[in-house]
Formats: structure tokens, C-alpha cells, sequence
């Protein structure tokens, strides 16, 4: 099935917008360099907040929804959460009947990979403590941070949520699975997301499971979700980490968008409302 006409003009929008850092060397480094000497903020918003040991926690719907989901936004592990992630947010809780929190997690270069692990994973256990139906959902990196977090936590014996959720998750950091092709992804480039990624896995390898989830161990991992469109750049190793699911019989679900771009699943597109469908039969099921 051919993608729809919005989708076309979604993806030559994007493709006008794409960031130059995505593409060049020196445009990176130039970023990278910029970052790391801005100082942090707090994330401003109309949509309600809480603090959390510190850490600034958005939060949408009814804290005593039956269910609760702990949304991690993507930006490349560098580039805050923003309206994009709110609405989706506010989406989950309206149409779910959701307590949806959306935690503002460290972001490289100023933070590293286990810095956020350790904010999230408290999170986590207070979620626990008072609901045990809690679904993990992200897109991009916030999705590879998923993936990698939900085998994290089963090192340190705690339950896996009852489901995971992931939009064009980053499962390979590392970015070994060469050659990618990124002039038909309209968002991300190579160059940009190699250096990226050695930021924000800091002291740990770019192939530890924390950063990288591909190869870690997911035996015994929560039923799974995954969205991913065939012209993204993330595809073939977001296909290699679904096989490897299948191979330690996790229970996976994986729908494809045909021709479509990085995250398409929260674009508003005909596509887009096909794949909430997917996610609403999740939720039938909890």
C-alpha cells in the first residue's frame, strides 16, 4: 500500500527542516561543542509537571487511571522533549484511559547513558510499588532507552512492565551495521548520529546493552510492540533486533510503514491513526 498523499508532504516538509548536524562532520562537533557549554533548563510547558527526587516529571490524565505508562520522548539523547512528545502524551491518556508521565532524563553531552538509568529506574520502582500495570513507550532514543532499560531491570530483579511499546527505537548506537543509507531518512543522518551516540554512551562501550539493546540479552522480556518505516534509517537494524526477539521467544509485534519516515506513528497522518489502532488492542488485552 502506497503511503498517503499527507505523508508525502509530512516527509518533504521534514526533509526541508533536516538538521545540518545530521550531515557534516563539522556541524556536529560545532553542536556538540555548543551543548555542552549551555547551561540546563528547566522544560517550560503548559501541560502539568511534578518533581521527582529532583527530576522534572510531566504528567497527563488521572494518576488513578487503571492504567500507567511511563513515556520516554526521543531527540537523538540530545534535544529536549517537546510539543511533538506533549500532544502524543495527552493523546495516550485521553484515548487509553491513561496516567501518562514523561520524565525530563539527562541528555548528552552535559549527561551520559547511566545517569539517566539510574533517575529512571527510581522512577520505576515507585510506579511499581502502586500500580503493576505499567507499559513502557518511546520513540527513538527514548525507545532504544526502553528496550535497553527493560533488560536492565531484570538484572537487578525487578518485574518487566506489562507491555513495551516503541516507535523507531535507536537499537544500535554503535552504528556497526554499516553501510546505512540516510538520504531517504528526511530526519536523521549517520554522521551525526555516530558521534551522538559515543556522547551519550559516555564511559560505557557504544555496544553495551545500556545504549545499545541489540546486543544485550532480552530472554523473558515484556511483550513488545514496534513500529519502524521502511525508508528510516534505523530500519534494517530495528529488523535485525525484531529477529533477535523472535529467537528468544520474546512475544513481538512488529508493523512496518511502507515508505514511510522515522517516527511516523506520531506525525499527523493517515498512517499514523492505523498504528494507534495497534496500540489500542494492547491496551484490551491488559
Amino acid at each position: 500500500m502506497s503511503k498517503s498523499f499527507i505523508a508525502k508532504i509530512e516527509e518533504a516538509i521534514l526533509k526541508s527542516t533536516k538538521p545540518d548536524y545530521m550531515v557534516s562532520q563539522e556541524k556536529i562537533d560545532k553542536f556538540l561543542v555548543k551543548k555542552s557549554n549551555s547551561a540546563e533548563k528547566e522544560v517550560k510547558s503548559f501541560f502539568k509537571s511534578i518533581d521527582f527526587n529532583g527530576t522534572q516529571v510531566f504528567t497527563f490524565g488521572d494518576e488513578k487511571s487503571e492504567n500507567t505508562i511511563v513515556f520516554m520522548h526521543g531527540g537523538a539523547y540530545v534535544n529536549e522533549i517537546n510539543y511533538q512528545h506533549f500532544l502524543y502524551c495527552q493523546l495516550l491518556a485521553k484515548r487509553l484511559n491513561a496516567y501518562v508521565l514523561a520524565p525530563v532524563y539527562p541528555l548528552a553531552p552535559l549527561h551520559s547513558a547511566e545517569e539517566s538509568f539510574d533517575m529512571i529506574t527510581e522512577l520505576y520502582k515507585h510506579l511499581l510499588d502502586n500500580n503493576s500495570r505499567i507499559t513502557l513507550i518511546g520513540d527513538s532514543a527514548g525507545g532504544g532507552f526502553v528496550l535497553s532499560f527493560a533488560q536492565y531491570i531484570k538484572s537487578i530483579n525487578l518485574a518487566q512492565p506489562a507491555h513495551i511499546i516503541t516507535f523507531s527505537p535507536w537499537v544500535d548506537i554503535s552504528m556497526s551495521n554499516t553501510p546505512y543509507d540516510d538520504k531517504n531518512d528526511p530526519i536523521l543522518g549517520e554522521i551525526g548520529l555516530r558521534e551522538i551516540g559515543k556522547s551519550w554512551a559516555g564511559n560505557l562501550d557504544t555496544k553495551d546493552y545500556k545504549v545499545s539493546p541489540l546486543f544485550g540479552d532480552c530472554t523473558d522480556q515484556a511483550p513488545t510492540l514496534i513500529f519502524a518505516g521502511t525508508n528510516e534509517i534505523f530500519y534494517k537494524d530495528i529488523v535485525k533486533y525484531v529477529e533477535k526477539l523472535k529467537s528468544s521467544n520474546v512475544n513481538v509485534k512488529f508493523i512496518t510503514g511502507d515508505g514511510l519516515f522515522h517516527i511516523y506513528p506520531l506525525f499527523p497522518i493517515p498512517e499514523a491513526k492505523g498504528a494507534f489502532g495497534e496500540i489500542k488492542k494492547v491496551f484490551k488485552k491488559l
